[in-house]
């Protein structure tokens, strides 16, 4: 299982939690993994083809082709309106 976190309102809004696990079988990377489970994420694909999603894979920067695997945490915080979803990417 992968755990997957939504940050900020703009991005919550398109998914139905929060905070949800995608079954995962082996390593592989963020856009596989999503891509499989694209029913769950159908709302914030597009954002994530445009490049206005911030992806961390266990609290380091990464990308959709991050490799990821059974126990990672990927976080998506939106990189396209900070003053409204509280993103301040010069604080850690």
């Amino acid at each position: 299982m992968v755990r997957v976190l939504v940050m900020g309102p703009t991005l919550q809004q398109l998914v139905d939690d929060p905070e949800f696990e995608l079954e995962n079988d082996g390593q592989t990377t963020v856009q596989a993994l999503f891509d499989t489970h694209a029913e769950k994420l159908s709302g914030i694909l597009p954002l994530l083809q445009k490049g206005e999603i911030l992806v961390t894979v266990n609290r380091k920067v990464g990308a959709l082709t991050s490799a990821v695997k059974d126990g990672d945490t990927i976080k998506l915080t939106p990189n396209f309106n900070p003053t409204f979803d509280g993103a301040m990417w010069q604080n850690p």
